[in-house]
């Protein structure tokens, strides 16, 4: 299981922005510089995770994006589903009727896998932006 590029920057830049925002628009050259993330990138970011209802925007001299929630009430899990980046560990699709192997079966690991994905699930949703910038993780 590989975490992509969407998943890894829009989490970065949520919490540069819950982080660095103090409530007030931030523009998102600033995210980029601060992050060294591509700005045409941030942007087709902001794009889903405003229509997703994670940030707002704000035009003029200074505007810019701001949490549309609270810090402590976005998970983690909740922005890489909401982007299309879900923790998937097994190679089976949830909608399929077969299973791993291309039959109505599973892998003899599938169980390994899942387990371990219902962990990752489990973790990613415990963790709050807000707890990432004051660095409560466990």
């Amino acid at each position: 299981m590989k975490l992509g590029t969407k998943g890894r920057y829009a989490v970065m830049a949520l919490v540069d922005l819950a982080y660095y925002s103090q409530g007030k628009p931030l523009a998102l050259t600033e995210i980029a510089i601060r992050q060294a993330l591509p700005l045409t990138y941030l942007e087709q970011l902001f794009v889903k995770l405003r229509q997703q209802g994670f940030v707002l925007s704000t035009r003029g001299t200074q505007g810019g994006y701001t949490l549309a929630r609270e810090a402590g009430t976005i998970r983690i899990g909740e922005i890489l589903e909401a982007i299309g980046e879900p923790i998937e560990t097994t190679r089976c699709d949830r909608e399929s009727e077969t299973g791993c192997l291309g039959v109505k079966g599973q892998c003899l690991t599938h169980a390994l896998w899942a387990g371990l994905g219902q962990q990752m699930h489990t973790y990613l949703n415990g963790i709050s932006l807000a707890d990432v910038c004051e660095r409560r993780l466990a």
